[in-house]
């Protein structure tokens, strides 16, 4: 069975500027999950190193570089799902780990609870012997300027998409929110249904845009159950994002991968940068 990926760092205004930085991490992060898959790994490992890899890379709003609170500390948040057992992991508001998404694995892999966040989250990173990090290590001057402005929003959460050569579909997404946002807020990247889902029988979506109307229209679970019949998922991704801005007025951007290992994608933010793989070779597309 031929496996199927696909990323995206985030939906909507990014800076110009880091256009080439944002497409060779992308790449880069999709090459990593890809030889995983091609080498007969499992969907979840390969969207777990493709996320770790966008969190490292300061020019996207995850991990390092993820944008600032309004009191100019940083709160992460990130959830994965496999589609086999449905099991799920998930973490909200976490301040100190620099890879929010294994956080989030180990999580699911103890398999007592599904969701942590904050100082709960940072107990159990201490308790499994993660490496803790500073704040000052996760903030950039590229995020510390639009936060001295009071701006709000800033793209670039990031998410990856696959499906195995056994066919089983997982998802994760991670993300810093939104700029000035308030402490404590959690958006749609930690939320299993609204930022990231995952059913081997049907397929697995990553969100990215505005948090509060992806939770609201519980994006990434409408979509995975709009595959039903068959579906074309590019079709999907579409009919999924209009429904949301009918609904909600707001923008936001979706990548989807069907049980047939089919490939999605849609967005009606200004930009959403997606990697994909055509024609043997990895792309990136805005």
């Amino acid at each position: 069975m031929t496996p199927s990926l696909i990323l995206h760092g985030g939906a909507g205004s990014p800076d110009p500027t880091q256009h080439e930085e944002r497409a060779r991490g992308l790449r880069r992060a999709f090459d990593v999950a890809w030889t995983i898959l091609q080498q007969g790994g499992s969907a979840l490992d390969a969207v777990v190193q493709a996320v770790v890899e966008l969190e490292n890379n300061p020019v996207f709003n995850a991990g390092v570089g993820a944008c600032l609170t309004a009191e100019g500390t940083v709160e992460l948040d990130a959830s994965l799902m496999e589609g086999t057992t449905f099991q799920a992991g998930a973490v909200g508001g976490v301040r100190t780990v620099r890879n929010p998404i294994l956080l989030a694995k180990a999580a699911m892999e103890s398999q007592r609870h599904v969701f942590l966040v904050g100082d709960g989250a940072e107990r159990f990173a201490r308790e499994h012997s993660f490496p803790l990090t500073q704040q000052n290590e996760l903030i950039t001057p590229h995020q510390r300027q639009p936060w001295q402005q009071g701006q709000q929003g800033s793209p670039g959460t990031v998410g990856a998409v696959a499906r195995d050569r056994h066919g089983h579909l997982a998802s994760a997404t991670s993300t810093g929110g939104m700029s000035n946002k308030l402490p404590g807020r959690i958006g749609d990247s930690a939320i299993v249904g609204a930022g990231t889902y995952a059913d081997d029988n049907l397929g697995a979506a990553s969100a990215t845009g505005k948090g509060e109307s992806i939770i609201r229209t519980t994006l990434t679970r409408t979509a995975v159950e709009l595959l039903r019949d068959g579906r074309d998922p590019q079709r999907v991704a579409s009919q999924a994002i209009a429904l949301l801005e009918k609904r909600t007025q707001s923008e936001a951007g979706l990548i989807l991968v069907d049980s047939l290992g089919r490939i999605g994608y849609a967005h009606n933010a200004p930009v959403m940068s997606v990697a994909l793989l055509e024609q043997g070779n990895s792309i990136i597309r805005e």
